[in-house]
């Protein structure tokens, strides 16, 4: 859930910013405001590409107060995009498990028409 007064615009943000939050999210697969914890002690520890608060301020991820309506939308539009390359990745997995049963059942039935 975002917090009060976010905007549905998405924000113009700096790549290493979506890819500060991509980062957080492969690390825990939480939404906000739980990521938004996790984002907290990755910056603090330096553990995305080295880079701290103030680095990451630079590039437009920010901690305050006053950030975190543009945080969480950025958060929203990431964790969207991730969540909807899953299940295209899972989708595509099913695909092929489906081919390769038709293909099988198709070989038995083959195999079995050859039998008789």
């Amino acid at each position: 859930m975002l917090p009060a007064g976010t905007s549905a615009a998405a924000p113009v943000t700096a790549p290493e910013a979506e890819a500060f939050v991509r980062f957080c999210y492969q690390r825990r697969h939480v939404g906000w405001p739980e990521l938004y914890d996790e984002m907290c002690l990755v910056a603090t520890r330096g553990l995305f590409r080295g880079m701290g608060r103030e680095a990451l301020a630079e590039v437009g991820v920010g901690f305050s107060l006053f950030e975190t309506p543009r945080m969480a939308q950025l958060v929203r539009q990431v964790v969207g995009e991730e969540l909807a390359a899953r299940r295209a990745a899972r989708a595509a997995a099913l695909d092929v498990l489906r081919v390769a049963e038709e293909r099988d059942r198709a070989a038995a039935m083959a195999a079995a028409a050859a039998v008789a």
